[in-house]
Parts: structure tokens; sequence; C-alpha cells
């Protein structure tokens, strides 16, 4: 079985195990709501339940990342040049993202605010921070001071955010657009299709910062909508390598110039638009990490093909 669908089944099960335990509450639309005090039964759910997400995913990434590589003592490696700082980026988002999930489960399960966000904002965190501890195991790759850096700016970024503010006015968005990339990497770096492409092809992401103005200036832009975000995005392109393309004499017809990309556009934060249905609200909240296609401007440099209008960019 190879490693993908290895992934595949276990984030089934997963599924197929939380919605045992959950399927029956479908029909209680209360059951969505956050408990007003501390909930022994949710408390347990948000625990053992997340403790068993975070085995089952780790237990993925080890089948995709490090099954094909040997184990070694526990080591550091200074991996900030490659893929032009992308996967940085990307630690970043996921500490970011896993943190207000995190927060949401807490406060689901009638913790208090201020446990809520710390307990739930260092889940994303300690997640990555064991991710970086396989690293640091596996000879092809090595525990990285730079990840961490990041792991801590998205985590700080929410936590922050949730004590100062007790909202998110700036957003760690997502999305993701086939490239023609990964096919040229032998080595499979790039992936082999589906989801390996999504979270391994640094050519098809994109980074993006979310935010409603009328966040910072409710009096004064009273008209803008709260649902309607402008978001700045980042992102590279031409990059078969991690640091600098393989030469394929003879077998690749085309030169891929590696360059960096800036994104402005428009976003929808979908947090921000009522909705009735309890499921659909926590549903909503879970892929709001997920940038919705807008019309976008992209800046590429004047090297790189200059200033490109998208009307609708994924």
């Amino acid at each position: 079985m190879n490693s993908l669908n290895t992934y595949r089944n276990l984030l089934f099960l997963f599924a197929f195990t939380f919605s045992l335990g959950s399927k029956a509450q479908l029909k209680d639309p209360t059951f969505w709501k956050p408990a007003v005090e501390k909930n022994k039964a949710r408390t347990n759910l948000v625990v053992f339940g997340g403790g068993g997400a975070a085995v089952i995913t780790l237990a993925g990434l080890y089948s995709i990342w490090y099954l094909e590589y040997p184990q070694s003592e526990i080591h550091s490696t200074n991996d900030w040049d490659n893929w032009m700082q992308m996967d940085k980026i990307g630690h970043a988002n996921v500490s970011y993202v896993v943190g207000q999930s995190g927060y949401d489960a807490f406060k689901w399960a009638g913790w208090s605010e201020k446990k809520a966000v710390w307990h739930g904002g260092m889940v994303g965190f300690t997640y990555l921070t064991a991710v970086e501890i396989m690293d640091g195991f596996s000879d092809g790759w090595g525990f990285s001071w730079g990840d961490m850096a990041f792991n801590t700016l998205g985590a700080g970024l929410f936590i922050g955010q949730q004590l100062g503010w007790k909202e998110q006015r700036i957003l760690l968005k997502f999305s993701y657009h086939n490239t023609e990339h990964p096919p040229y990497n032998k080595d499979g770096l790039l992936g082999t299709g589906g989801l390996q492409n999504i979270i391994k092809n640094y050519n098809g992401q994109t980074y993006w910062l979310s935010v409603n103005p009328r966040s910072f200036t409710k009096e004064k832009m009273a008209f803008w909508p709260k649902w309607l975000n402008v978001a700045g995005g980042y992102g590279a392109n031409g990059m078969i390598g991690a640091t600098q393309n393989p030469s394929y004499p003879d077998e690749i017809d085309k030169e891929f110039v590696r360059h960096r990309q800036y994104y402005l556009s428009l976003d929808i934060d979908l947090r921000k638009i009522p909705m009735k249905s309890g499921f659909l609200k926590t549903l909503v909240h879970t892929l709001s990490f997920i940038k919705i296609p807008a019309p976008t401007v992209q800046f590429n440099g004047s090297q790189n093909g200059g200033t490109t209008f998208h009307w609708l960019y994924f």
C-alpha cells in the first residue's frame, strides 16, 4: 500500500470513529452550542478525541514524509533557504489554524475564555513541535529552529489577538491550485498526485493575511460589510528542488525560473455570516482557513511577467 492510500485510510478511520460518537447528537441543536460552564463529557471528547486525531495524523505524516528515510540520532538543520521560505510560512499558518480550532473546541466544552485561549491556542504549536521532533530523528530531514520560530509566530498571532482584542482581526488563510511542476522532480518531493501535491507542491500554495478594515476603524468604515475582507498573499513559483532546481540533461524541455509572487485580493470571512444551524456554523468555522477564490492582482516582478489580473484566483 502506497503512502497516499495509507494516509487516506487513516483519515477515514478517524472520521468514521468520530462519527460513531457524534451521530446521535446531530439531531440535537443544543449539542453544537458552547456549554455555559465546563462540561466533563465535552472536555473528554475534546481532549481524547483531539489526542486521537493527533496520533492518527502524525502516523499519516510519517507514512508520507518519513517512511522512505532511515532513522538517526536527533540532529538539527538549517533549512532557511528551502522553498523560498514557503514551508516556514506554512508552519505559521498551521500553528495558527490548529490553535484557533483548539480554542473553539475548548470554548464548546465550556472552558473559560482565558483557559481556552491558552490551552487551545497552544494545540497547534504542540502538534508541530511533535512533527519537528520527528524531523530531528529522520536522516532525510532534521530539527529546524526556523520551523520552531514560525510555529511560535502562528500560535502567538492567535493568542495575542484573542487576549488583546477578544477576536481575530488578522486571519491566516491558505489556497492551492494545481501546477505543472510535480512530475519534473524525480524524487517525488513535490508529490505524486492528489493530497500529496497539496501538501508538498509549494508552487501551487498561496498563504494569505486576511483583514476586515472595519474591525480597526468601526466608526469610519461602518459601511464596509463585516464579512468582506482584504487579503494579501505570498507564493513562489518555478521551484523543482528545495534550494535550486536539479539539472536533468536532455530530459526537461523547459527551464523553470524561481521567483516570488505577491497577491492582493478580496476574501470572505464566512464566520461573520449569520447561520442558524449550529452544525453548519461549526463546519464553516473549521474550514474558515481556506481562502475564498476571488478577483486577484498578482505581482511577479518585471523579469517574471510583471503584474497579472485573475478574475478568480485559487
